[in-house]
């Protein structure tokens, strides 16, 4: 009979997202995470060779799953319009265990450039290339403008998408505006921003 899947691992990873997010990761002790996930440190050490690679599980726990979901939005069988509208959709469901992966990510990536390029290195694998995907094929499909650079479409749908429904999830009706849209009404118009712009006509 096999023997059951230890479940020491993911409490490991837990206990780091906690530790990682109150103090830092160089802050944070792998002798306080192992006694958060009830574990001794040398199993720590037997999951997680070193600090950095238990940061980056931290991070995968959720990005894996986004990856995916964003693998699905992003199918080239749609067209360019609906692929964003379904990759804006996702990130405004953006869930609170995410938003902490995404504030640790961030912090990290400020104090460390080696956490930095690691992070960098896995995007590259992940939600870029099938953005830059879509985006190519907007340009192929007459979605985008050509006269564009593929890098100036890229950054505008990645910011939108992301840190623009982040801060509205994050911020809600603390900010200094009027009452607007959220959810996948905002998305909706998000897109419509990449697509159409703001900027009134002239002429």
């Amino acid at each position: 009979m096999p023997r059951p899947r230890s479940d020491i691992e993911p409490r490991i990873v837990e206990a780091a997202r906690e530790l990682f997010l109150k103090d830092g990761v160089d802050g944070a002790s792998l002798r306080a995470i192992a006694a958060a996930a009830g574990t001794s440190i040398g199993m720590v050490y037997y999951y997680f060779p070193s600090k950095d690679e238990l940061f980056l599980a931290v991070v995968e726990e959720r990005y894996e799953a986004l990856v995916a979901d964003l693998d699905r939005a992003l199918t080239p069988e749609l067209s360019v319009r609906e692929r964003l509208e379904r990759m804006f959709e996702r990130f405004a469901a953006v869930s609170p265990e995410e938003i902490q992966v995404i504030k640790l990510v961030l912090r990290e990536a400020l104090v460390s450039s080696e956490r930095l390029e690691r992070i960098v290195e896995r995007f590259k694998r992940g939600h870029v290339p099938l953005i830059l995907r879509t985006v190519l094929d907007g340009f192929a499909d007459g979605t985008f403008d050509r006269s564009l650079h593929p890098v100036v479409v890229v950054l505008s749908a990645v910011a939108l998408a992301g840190p623009a429904q982040v801060i509205r999830a994050v911020a809600g009706q603390r900010l200094p505006l009027p009452a607007g849209p959220g959810g996948n009404e905002l998305a909706h118009a998000l897109v419509g921003v990449l697509l159409s712009g703001v900027g009134a006509k002239v002429g």
